[in-house]
């Protein structure tokens, strides 16, 4: 298949673009800059000038593929509902591009919508009223579109940790945020259950959905779940700082956002995944990535 990729230079979308051609696949890759397109082109794919807001650009690069893998996000949470809805118009545009046609357009969502401490399968749907909720309007739109204009639209809920060597988030912000201040802040007493993948796991799952993922399914791109305790007395332990509970107002003036994030319990199944489309994920743990590659 010729698979169109936006966010091809990504951390993810690189190492989707590198299974897709491993598996003998074709890849369009979207760049917005020379060094994006650089990168894309490094690593053996073609590369598609443009961006998520350039609807047009969408439209060329999905009309010319035999499915799409749609990564680019703006990861911009200071106007967190501008990006949702940036991701949903160019939603619109991939699918207008394949309408009537039953290509496959996987998209990508995450984990942190669903309500907490009891088990989410695939089925779940997003906890009213949460602020991540407005990714979950992207899932209701390629289902929906899926129906509407006769194209196999599915959808990727990632882990809130991503990890692998490159990784930029999540995790080495915490790090970050713990020498800044001289200790790890923890929300609670650090029990609740944080989902957490390997980026090649991560890519593996995007092209089995692209190959055979069912029309309007979601998928959950969980390798396994981890206490958030575990993953913060890690940081303690290789840094050599104390962990410290604080409450979600103290924690916010340390650490911002991620204050309303460490301590929520994401508890998700990968049930269906796995039973679906035979995904079975295969690489190094979180605390082993973590205790192996993010203190040099």
């Amino acid at each position: 298949m010729r698979v169109f990729v936006t966010g091809a230079a990504g951390f993810i979308g690189q190492a989707v673009v590198e299974d897709l051609l491993k598996h003998g696949h074709h890849v369009l890759g979207l760049a917005r800059s020379d060094t994006s397109a650089e990168a894309v082109k490094k690593a053996g794919a073609e590369v598609h000038r443009g961006d998520i807001e350039d609807l047009g650009s969408l439209k060329a690069g999905a009309q010319s593929a035999d499915g799409v893998v749609h990564l680019a996000f703006i990861h911009d949470f200071t106007d967190y509902p501008r990006a949702c809805a940036v991701d949903r118009a160019a939603i619109t545009a991939l699918a207008e591009a394949m309408t009537g046609t039953s290509k496959p357009l996987v998209i990508a969502s995450g984990t942190l919508h669903l309500p907490e401490e009891q088990l989410q399968t695939e089925n779940a749907g997003a906890e009213p009223g949460h602020a991540f909720g407005e990714r979950a309007k992207s899932e209701d739109l390629v289902r929906a579109l899926s129906k509407e204009q006769d194209i196999r639209g599915s959808v990727v809920r990632l882990s809130p940790t991503v990890h692998g060597t490159g990784d930029k988030a999540f995790v080495p912000m915490l790090i970050n945020f713990a020498r800044q201040n001289g200790f790890v802040t923890m929300v609670g007493d650090g029990s609740n259950r944080w989902p957490a993948v390997h980026r090649f796991d991560a890519a593996e799952l995007f092209r089995l959905a692209v190959e055979k993922g069912v029309s309007g399914a979601v998928y959950h791109g969980v390798a396994e779940q981890v206490a958030v305790r575990g993953i913060l007395g890690t940081i303690g332990k290789r840094l050599q700082l104390p962990v410290e509970v604080k409450s979600v107002e103290e924690a916010g003036a340390l650490i911002g956002f991620f204050a309303h994030v460490v301590g929520r319990d994401n508890y998700v199944s990968n049930e269906k995944t796995q039973k679906e489309l035979g995904w079975r994920p295969k690489q190094l743990g979180l605390i082993a990535d973590m205790e192996g590659n993010y203190f040099s």
